[in-house]
């Protein structure tokens, strides 16, 4: 299954699962944490519950912030929880047959207008910017955004182009305006993301309550033992 936006993952404790990244990679954070830390909240049987875009999705945003800054672990088990039980009080949703085109397009071309994708699929501007956000939990300017940091973000970690350089190869306007960008999309500078060359993850073990991680990953077969691990992985950054 493709991930192409902002989605949240649960893997069960001790569910086995292979993740495939494509060549442009994802940003993500990691909230692995025992059962028992969430009181006597309910959680899924499957091995592995998704919930991709949508309004999880939008919001998966606010708890990956959350996440990241939270230095009080009873502020962040709250969000944890209030983020759970609405996820399992909505079903998954089924991605739309457009949405694939529009994806392809605005990878293609991120300087597409709204009503260049409309005449793609068939559909008014204005429908399609409702109808895609609801669909993807992001607007399609926040998208073409994200798929240009995904780029600079690459040219970063994998080459040794100067700034400015990475900046117009990404569709940026300038070096000022791609770390503008980043800050919005990612929370961090171009600088930080250049510096993830030394290793894109960094784990250390925490017991009992919540370990959290931010970075890349690599394409590697992975296990959670002992575990739940929510994982919120947004397609490139």
């Amino acid at each position: 299954m493709l991930i192409a936006g902002p989605s949240v993952i649960l893997y069960r404790a001790g569910a086995a699962h292979q993740n495939a990244i494509s060549s442009a990679g994802f940003e993500q954070i990691e909230i692995e944490f025992d059962p028992a830390w969430l009181g006597h909240m309910a959680l899924p049987g499957a091995p592995v519950s998704r919930w991709l875009g949508g309004p999880l999705g939008a919001e998966s945003r606010t708890l990956a912030q959350v996440s990241s800054h939270e230095t009080v672990e009873g502020r962040l088990l709250a969000h944890v929880q209030r983020f759970l039980e609405r996820a399992y009080r909505e079903s998954q949703s089924t991605m739309p047959n457009w949405l694939a085109t529009i994806t392809r397009r605005l990878r293609e071309d991120t300087t597409l207008s709204v009503s260049d994708l409309a005449r793609e699929v068939g559909r008014h501007a204005s429908w399609l910017g409702t109808a895609y956000r609801r669909a993807v939990g992001e607007g399609l300017l926040d998208t073409a955004a994200r798929y240009r940091v995904e780029r600079a973000a690459c040219l970063l970690r994998e080459t040794d182009l100067p700034s400015a350089r990475v900046a117009a190869e990404a569709g940026f306007c300038d070096q000022s305006h791609m770390s503008r960008t980043f800050r919005r999309i990612l929370g961090r500078l171009p600088s930080g993301v250049r510096e993830d060359r030394q290793g894109f993850r960094q784990d250390s073990g925490v017991s009992g309550g919540p370990h959290r991680t931010h970075g890349a990953s690599s394409s590697r077969e992975q296990a959670t033992s002992g575990r739940e691990t929510a994982r919120r992985a947004a397609a490139a950054p």
